[in-house]
């Protein structure tokens, strides 16, 4: 069961280098740009060729989406290895972006970097907004936030990508996602195609736990509205470990790290890379290399 392979491909393998709620979440994510340069070329040589990351003020320890910020990580990393590279968004809802809501503001970071060449393959769209309610803050009857990303941020955001050449990454926190990022795809006829990551989690109390029923369920509907679309498998506060083995056997790809793995990991983003290639050799695949992945949607 499950979605048809987008075409015959290695297995594409993303790190996420950290998150929001800085040490305070993960003790061991990499913060300062030194931090972030110093674990993205290791992941890199370990098998990543797409990095994630949050840019973050190192004085403060909060997250600062800033063109500096994040240009000095790119460069960095860049300099020494080869790898698609892209940051995030102000997440509207939570501490780290309490006031950002106007459209243009949000994505200013975003457009400082295409502007410098420093984005040039993949950029964050979220097509939904979802409660982020932690099941351990649900028991001490706490609220969470909501993470908003209104339909004109997405319609921003894909205009954006059309026209300067940018795939789409869609996180995908509900199945409802998935409808409305491909909805709004099809309203733009030369937008590169979108990555639908399937979000998983145990801590917090939005999708599916890394089941195999919930990756399934995700696969039918993307067969039904965005077929043959890429795809991987991610999420937040999970270990994403069981379902790499399926992902790979299905087609699809794979993204780990300090951004998504369970609270306070003992595991560094070196050792979460090199445990998902490991599982994706046992499961029969390969991993791709960087110009494999642009290959595959070229």
């Amino acid at each position: 069961m499950g979605a048809k392979k987008y075409m015959t491909q290695n297995t594409w393998l993303e790190v996420a280098l950290n998150g929001g709620g800085g040490h305070a979440h993960q003790h061991l994510m990499p913060i300062t740009p030194a931090q972030l340069i110093e674990e993205g070329i290791a992941c890199a040589n370990a098998g990543a060729s797409i990095i994630h990351f949050h840019a973050y003020d190192p004085k403060t320890e909060k997250q600062r989406d800033t063109v500096e910020l994040y240009a000095e990580v790119i460069e960095g990393i860049r300099a020494k290895v080869d790898a698609i590279i892209y940051g995030t968004l102000p997440m509207i809802g939570s501490d780290d972006a309490p006031t950002i809501n106007h459209v243009k503001e949000r994505y200013a970071a975003v457009e400082g970097l295409i502007e410098r060449g420093l984005l040039d393959w993949l950029s964050v769209v979220d097509p939904g907004s979802v409660n982020f309610a932690p099941f351990n803050e649900i028991a001490r009857d706490r609220d969470g936030f909501v993470y908003l990303n209104p339909v004109n941020h997405l319609r921003y955001g894909l205009s954006l990508c059309e026209r300067f050449g940018l795939h789409p990454s869609y996180a995908i926190y509900e199945p409802g996602f998935a409808r409305l990022g491909s909805a709004m795809s099809e309203r733009f006829p030369i937008l590169p195609t979108p990555i639908y990551r399937l979000m998983f989690s145990e801590g917090y109390a939005f999708s599916f736990p890394p089941k195999e029923y919930g990756l399934d369920a995700y696969l039918l509907l993307l067969e039904d509205i965005a077929p043959n679309v890429p795809w991987m498998v991610s999420g937040l506060m999970v270990d994403i470990q069981p379902l790499i083995g399926m992902t790979v056997e299905r087609g699809g790809h794979v993204r780990v790290g300090l951004e998504d793995a369970p609270a306070l990991s003992e595991r560094d983003n070196i050792w979460w890379v090199e445990q998902a290639v490991k599982q994706i050799h046992a499961a029969g695949g390969d991993v791709a290399s960087v110009q494999d992945v642009k290959n595959a949607l070229s």
